[in-house]
């Protein structure tokens, strides 16, 4: 029971990365219906780009700063040149072009800036904090903090403001949504963006922890799904709860069972969701009239 506090707090902040990432795959969900198995890589190219850059002696504000930009236009590009260009936007299609759209960045990203992990340093020293046997951090906290951050202003934007609301429209009735005057491509091309940044955030605050590699995305990718799936596709507090909830499970049975296990619990989250609630926890059942 010692290690306790040590496990949840290990497993709230693993589980803030995936609902960062898990809240990029609802994003694009809602405005196109469609899975973007290309989320994790942004993850990843967030955390290279950024250790790059800093690399290169420029200030670790600046190389954030970049380095979201530098995702958010290289989505940009894909949903403009690659995705709005498709004869047939249905979900399927997105999906699978979406896939590609994957190995053509993590290819990328590999060719640019090589095979070799690349880190961060924490963002304010690495020192632990130590209260009792609790031994915290810093950048555990940093990823706490940037997780609050999006999804309260996430949750504001879709909520509070014009445009947000405009979005959601559009993701209910595209149609209607264009006759009141939202353009149903401006929502895409926002949505890819904001899913970018999200993806590209997760990614720049964990790799002072764990480094990061041009490979490191397809992981991150695939837990971030299976959060998306155990909240409920299309939730923005599904992505929140779904990602904790992963990230504690994680730490668990990591913690008490075997770290052989860990990776393995998302797989298993994935499937049970799947099996008894395929809505998730949050999630709605669709309703069609025929």
């Amino acid at each position: 029971m010692d290690q306790l506090p040590n496990l949840l707090l290990s497993g709230i902040s693993t589980g803030s990365v995936y609902a960062l990432v898990a809240l990029g795959f609802n994003v694009i969900f809602k405005s196109t219906g469609a899975i973007n198995f290309a989320q994790g890589e942004w993850v990843m190219m967030g955390g290279m780009v950024a250790a790059a850059i800093y690399a290169a002696n420029a200030p670790i504000g600046l190389a954030v700063l970049c380095s979201i930009v530098t995702v958010v236009v290289f989505a940009l590009l894909s949903e403009r040149f690659i995705v709005r260009r498709l004869p047939v936007q249905s979900p399927l299609t997105v999906t699978l072009v979406m896939i590609a759209v994957a190995i053509c960045f993590k290819s990328l990203v590999m060719i640019v800036l090589g095979k070799n992990p690349m880190d961060l340093p924490s963002f304010s020293g690495s020192s632990p904090i130590v209260i009792g046997s609790l031994r915290i951090h810093p950048q555990t906290l940093w990823i706490v903090l940037a997780c609050a951050v999006v999804m309260v202003s996430a949750h504001w934007f879709f909520e509070r403001t014009v445009l947000g609301r405009a979005m959601r429209a559009v993701a209910a009735q595209p149609e209607a949504a264009a006759l009141c005057g939202m353009e149903p491509r401006l929502a895409m091309a926002l949505s890819f963006g904001m899913a970018a940044a999200f993806g590209a955030i997760a990614g720049i605050v964990i790799t002072p922890l764990t480094l990061t590699s041009f490979d490191h995305g397809t992981v991150l990718g695939f837990k971030g799904f299976s959060a998306a799936m155990l909240g409920g596709l299309g939730s923005l507090p599904g992505a929140l709860v779904g990602g904790l909830l992963l990230g504690l499970l994680e730490a668990l049975s990591g913690g008490y069972l075997s770290s052989h296990f860990k990776d393995a619990v998302a797989f298993i989250a994935l499937l049970a969701t799947l099996f008894f609630r395929p809505s998730g926890l949050f999630g709605r059942h669709a309703v069609e009239r025929v």
